[in-house]
């Protein structure tokens, strides 16, 4: 986590954005939501489902772990350079990132810009719940860390950045897939 960002800004920043996307879905149809520029690239409404899955499925869920009792300690060889990089700018590189196609790391296409609503708001819920919890910790239980795959080890604090870091690498995605939206009208 950015040693100059409180639990406090980092849940102002998420409500920000996060009621950025929500403002945003009243924009598009269901049918745009879900048109895909090529079969391996996400649909706008996936992106959607791809942040708030994140949050509420990874980063939270780390943030957590590591603050249980016993909690997480699988990642303890520290950060990567990736890592490193990203938290002392707070912030994603501003590359594309591509997953492996299908499977686990794809989602569905959403059914309603009500369930990509509420899922946003499922995260947000739970942002504020971690972010209690984060205060009221215990220091040890806040040096305890978890694995991310390409950062490395990340401790309960830096978890809880990552949502809000990772709607924001998103912005770009959404710009593209406006572009796209736009271009196909």
């Amino acid at each position: 986590m950015n040693k100059n960002m409180s639990i406090a800004d980092i849940l102002s920043r998420f409500d920000e954005i996060t009621d950025h996307y929500v403002r945003e879905l009243a924009k598009y149809s269901m049918e745009e939501l879900q048109r895909q520029p090529a079969g391996n690239e996400w649909s706008l409404g996936q992106m959607y489902l791809h942040l708030a899955h994140s949050a509420l499925h990874m980063q939270l869920r780390h943030a957590e772990q590591c603050m249980e009792p016993g909690g997480a300690s699988e990642g303890t060889g520290g950060k990567t350079e990736a890592g490193r990089a990203a938290f002392q700018q707070g912030s994603f590189p501003p590359v594309r990132i591509r997953v492996p196609d299908g499977g686990q790391y794809t989602p569905p296409q959403p059914v309603s810009k009500e369930q990509l609503a509420a899922k946003l708001e499922e995260a947000r819920r739970r942002m504020h719940e971690i972010g209690a919890s984060l205060r009221s910790a215990a220091p040890e239980r806040l040096q305890r860390t978890a694995a991310h795959p390409a950062f490395g080890a990340l401790n309960a604090a830096e978890w809880f950045a990552m949502p809000e870091m990772h709607y924001r690498h998103h912005l770009l995605q959404k710009e593209r897939l406006d572009a796209f939206l736009h271009a196909a009208s």
